[in-house]
């Protein structure tokens, strides 16, 4: 036998998880407690120079991009001025010191 009422659609209660602030105050507010990642990459270069403290390796402006700066303790947040807790490491390296452990 076949039931030809046509369905009834019900639509779910909204679950609106927007969130009111700009995305101004989100940057603001997800940057609080610590200089933007660009200042400290350039006290970290000015402080330990541009060579990768694991291999050596010398940069040049042109192949700066290359040499990252490491959070030693793993905190991004955690940026001290006297450059402490960062080291510049090449990319390969950088991978490397993150990869640790993994496997």
């Amino acid at each position: 036998m076949r039931n030809n009422k046509p369905f009834k659609v019900v639509k779910k209660p909204s679950t609106d998880n927007s969130d009111s602030r700009s995305v101004a105050d989100i940057v603001k507010a997800l940057t609080q407690g610590g200089p933007p990642k660009s200042d400290y990459r350039a006290k970290s270069l000015k402080i330990h120079g541009l060579i990768c403290a694991k291999c050596g390796r010398e940069f040049e402006p042109d192949n700066l991009t290359l040499l990252t700066v490491h959070h030693k303790d793993g905190d991004h947040q955690n940026n001290p001025p006297d450059g402490s807790n960062w080291e510049n490491l090449c990319v390969h390296c950088h991978d490397d010191e993150h990869s640790r452990g993994m496997f």
